[in-house]
């Protein structure tokens, strides 16, 4: 009997051992900082510094400080917005490249201490902070390595000043959730009035290792990003429009360079984890400029950096630039509003969560690794299959014919990022179809597609690096978001309009009044003025009676009697067609204007190219002249295009009005040095 008794207690212990069966993880996994950051997903960044106040990109060292007083500065407002669009924290610039600090540093006297606002008694960073405890958010701080305004930038006494504020801002306003280490290191600045360029090695200036024990013996659960020197706990993505590599894996080697292809993607067999994160801004730059007002994302460009970031394995850090006033803009607001609408349509109903679920084939014969613990709606639970395979199926059964275009995928990533690519089929009309065909997985992965109607849904795993984990699979049908029409103007001043929408029809205005299906209907070029116009238009379905939100354009002085004069090649006009994805090329030279008659210039647009293999060509430096007889010159304009290496959009350069019948545009550095200039689009601004 006792022989009996100990041998059920023997066997129900080895069941019980075999249900629980821990899968060891297969290569880097995730800390569990960095764990916890991923389940982010989704939050803010937050520019405001004082050169929100001179409408520069990066501020030069030596603005004014009695330029900040801000009347209206309210950081709940912030925090408000981002809690109700779902975002998780709030990442605030508590130092950009001028140096200035936006907490009262006891370490230098560029800060808040010494402006109008509150006279000099404001922290800016502390009510930051206070705003996130209040609602719910976590709170980041990103801290500029370079500094344009400290007289030792560049010599080792510097190194300690840069501490000293980290140290302040990591000790002083709670648990922080992440750092950020901005990645533009030496140049030209003021450096205490020396007014002069120096130049550093990323690589080593920074001591990368140390500063980085001094932050995690600060704040133990933070993650850190720095795009140089040593590497961090998270990657920068190789660009700032707003999207990751279709193929993304979560790895990168701990040591070595790092080409920006290999940001994008990330290395398959890499030694270290490095996710990463996908930053970009809800207008075309970081800081405010009143300028682009009309240049907020759209929700479909929002959609698109939502399912370019999150949907492929990263996270989504969208900014908000700060207005001169000390609040985010009713635009901006209303365009986070909206996409927060969308996304809660769009995830709101899981038509996987009633299926029946099925697998190829299944590790073991016990429930603890079936097929329905990937729909189980709990991600510490997962299907998996035995060591050797690596190929499987999961099958989703509706039970009838079933509507949807958004499929969501998850692999437990505790254990290893492992699956290498991937497919689905759909049963339509009893056959199966392939609708999607795709790389990695890792974290999450969303796949959007024109919308099916099937009974069965079937996930393939093609390849994986081990056996292959899956810990959720969801299925939607999102609503139907139709894109804005774009807006071109041509040379000899013909407008037209494209839709992103097969079955839509655009209409459109040219007085700056809202579009509607009772304004005029595009069907052919439409002719405008040659001064100045603005124009409107919308995509509208005349089958679903939906309309697009309202895209719009406004437009200077037409380029009809403007003649390129220093050179015959034909191409060169390309940068006048109003055609983005065309560009111009030129080794050596100005670029010389006659604008057929006299002009009263105030500024000039320039749009680099726009192909990624022509990334060499942008200009970062130029200089800007005009003639009233093209003989005789008038520098109006010199400088730098800050940062536009990263966020290669239009370029705004403005200065006092002046009268033209020539203009000169003159590029005096490349990102490349050496390599030919590239412009896509070149434009005036006039003074009426």
């Amino acid at each position: 009997m006792k022989k009996t008794l100990f041998i059920l207690l023997l066997s129900s212990f080895t069941c019980s051992f075999a249900q629980n069966e821990a899968l060891k993880p297969y290569g880097p996994i995730p800390t569990a900082n960095q764990l916890r950051w991923q389940k982010m997903e989704y939050y803010a960044f937050i520019h405001y510094s004082i050169n929100t106040y001179t409408d520069m990109a990066w501020g030069f060292g030596n603005e004014d400080l009695n330029l900040f007083n801000p009347d209206k500065l309210d950081a709940r407002q912030w925090a408000k917005i981002c809690k109700e669009a779902g975002m998780k924290g709030i990442i605030f610039t508590a130092k950009h490249h001028s140096g200035f600090c936006m907490w009262p540093s006891k370490y230098t006297e560029y800060s808040v201490k010494n402006v109008p606002w509150k006279n000099g008694k404001g922290d800016v960073v502390k009510e930051m902070a206070d705003a996130c405890k209040e609602f719910g958010l976590k709170f980041g701080v990103y801290l500029s390595p370079w500094d344009r305004n400290h007289p030792d930038y560049g010599k080792p006494e510097y190194i300690t000043y840069f501490r000293n504020q980290l140290t302040e801002l990591l000790t002083n306003y709670g648990e922080i959730f992440e750092v950020w280490f901005d990645g533009a290191n030496g140049g030209n600045g003021y450096y205490g009035g020396a007014n002069e360029t120096r130049k550093i090695d990323a690589k080593t200036y920074y001591d990368w290792q140390n500063t980085y024990k001094l932050v995690r013996k600060l704040q133990p659960n933070i993650v850190i990003w720095n795009d140089g020197g040593d590497r961090a706990d998270l990657r920068w993505v190789g660009t700032e429009a707003g999207y990751v590599g279709e193929t993304n894996w979560s790895l990168l080697n701990a040591r070595g360079d790092v080409p920006e292809d290999m940001l994008r993607h990330g290395v398959e067999n890499g030694n270290a984890w490095v996710p990463g994160e996908v930053n970009t801004s809800i207008r075309p730059e970081w800081f405010y400029h009143e300028r682009e007002d009309r240049k907020v994302k759209t929700l479909p460009q929002l959609l698109d950096v939502y399912y370019h970031s999150v949907g492929r394995n990263g996270t989504m850090l969208l900014n908000f630039p700060i207005m001169p006033n000390g609040l985010i803009h009713e635009k901006d607001e209303k365009a986070i509003q909206e996409l927060t609408k969308t996304l809660k349509e769009t995830f709101k109903s899981n038509l996987a969560k009633n299926a029946k679920i099925t697998a190829s084939t299944s590790r073991g014969k016990t429930a603890q690794f079936a097929a329905n613990k990937s729909i189980d709606n709990d991600l510490d639970s997962y299907w998996a299959t035995n060591d050797d395979i690596k190929t499987a199926s999961l099958t989703l059964d509706f039970g009838k014919m079933t509507s949807f275009n958004r499929f969501l995928v998850q692999e437990p990533i505790r254990l290893g990022q492992r699956v290498k690519s991937f497919s689905l089929d759909a049963l339509v009309n009893g056959k199966w179809t392939e609708i999607a065909k795709e790389t990695t997985i890792g974290y999450k992965r969303i796949l959007r597609f024109p919308t099916v109607e099937a009974t069965k849904l079937r996930l393939n795993i093609l390849d994986s690096k081990s056996c292959p984990l899956i810990s959720n699979i969801e299925v939607y049908k999102a609503p139907i978001v139709l894109t804005p029409p774009t807006i071109i103007r041509d040379k000899e001043g013909l407008v037209s309009f494209k839709s992103g929408d097969k079955e839509s029809e655009i209409y459109y205005t040219l007085d700056g009044s809202q579009p509607t299906s009772r304004s005029p209907k595009y069907t052919t070029p439409v002719k405008t003025a040659d001064g100045k116009v603005e124009i409107k238009a919308i995509s509208y379905n005349p089958f679903t009676k939906q309309s697009s939100i309202v895209g719009e354009e406004s437009f200077d002085i037409s380029h009809k009697s403007w003649k390129i004069i220093n050179t015959n090649d034909i191409n060169a006009n390309q940068i006048l067609d109003g055609n983005s994805t065309t560009s111009w090329h030129q080794k050596n030279g100005d670029l010389v204007i006659d604008l057929g008659k006299q002009q009263k210039i105030s500024g000039f647009r320039y749009l680099p190219a726009q192909n990624w293999w022509e990334e060499g060509s942008i200009i970062t430096h130029f200089q800007f002249s005009t003639s009233t007889d093209g003989i005789n010159w008038k520098l109006a304009s010199e400088g730098e295009f800050s940062n536009i290496k990263n966020n290669p959009f239009w370029q705004t350069k403005t200065f006092e009005p002046v009268q033209a019948n020539f203009i000169k545009f003159t590029p005096m550095k490349t990102v490349n040095p050496g390599s030919d200039f590239g412009i896509a689009e070149f434009d005036l601004i006039t003074k009426e």
